[in-house]
């Protein structure tokens, strides 16, 4: 198995793989930030589960072109989705491809979450999976307020994150990128969530406030932190997405 490289919209940059046996099963991952972009581990492990799996790096960040937060991220995810039966080109091998799922999942986890159930909407996607999810970006933990998280990622990362002071600011205002703020019109039927009580992050209280607000259904754990996409291959994990994905 490989996982290559791709582009979509000439700005996003994409890792992929394809499992042996050709598969109309999509899996999006949308990891949180700031951090590593890696995510090799996740893209393998339902790869091989027979899924056709992408990890993007948003607009604005890491290889990606473009800038960050000047549009939802979940948009990048709907670009991806529509260029995917048009046709992406492997980069290593400049083949084309062409996709015409059957099913398409999202997952995210963290700053990641939102794009995976504001993405819900997509009448083209059937589930979406959100490990410790921000769903109100004006109910943030005190760890990592917006303010010191803004500041931190410009020293800490560079130009690895390129985003104006002004883009940052819709974050405050409730409206960007929020997932509460229409909790109304997304499709709780298909999200599955995780999140650790004793998170410290992003508040455990708002994703269960959420889940009853939307009917999502929640797992909830009393001791694990911060979840990332790398907890969607633990076996704790893996056995409720199954049954969430029917598979």
């Amino acid at each position: 198995m490989v996982i290559s490289r791709t582009v979509f919209k000439n700005e996003i940059i994409a890792e992929f793989g394809f499992p042996t046996r050709t598969s109309k099963k999509v899996i999006v991952f949308c990891k949180g930030m700031p951090g590593s972009p890696s995510g090799r581990a996740v893209l393998e492990f339902y790869t091989k589960k027979g899924f056709t799996t992408f990890l993007p790096r948003y607009r604005g960040t890491w290889e990606s072109r473009g800038t960050f937060l000047k549009n939802s991220p979940h948009e990048d995810v709907i670009d991806l989705i529509d260029q995917l039966p048009k046709g992406f080109k492997d980069l290593w091998n400049k083949k084309i491809i062409k996709v015409n799922p059957q099913k398409i999942y999202i997952f995210g986890a963290s700053f990641g979450g939102p794009a995976a159930l504001l993405a819900s909407l997509d009448q083209r996607v059937a589930k979406v999976v959100a490990a410790a999810p921000v769903i109100d970006w004006k109910k943030q933990g005190k760890t990592e307020p917006l303010g010191w998280l803004e500041n931190f990622t410009t020293e800490a990362f560079g130009e690895a994150y390129r985003f104006s002071h002004r883009d940052w600011q819709k974050l405050k205002k409730g409206k960007f990128y929020n997932p509460w703020h229409i909790r109304e019109k997304i499709p709780g039927e298909k999200a599955l969530l995780f999140h650790a009580q004793d998170d410290d992050v992003v508040p455990w209280g708002s994703t269960k406030n959420f889940a009853l607000a939307t009917g999502a259904k929640l797992v909830s754990f009393k001791r694990g932190g911060h979840y990332g996409v790398s907890n969607f291959v633990e076996p704790q994990f893996y056995r409720h997405i199954k049954k969430h994905l029917a598979i």
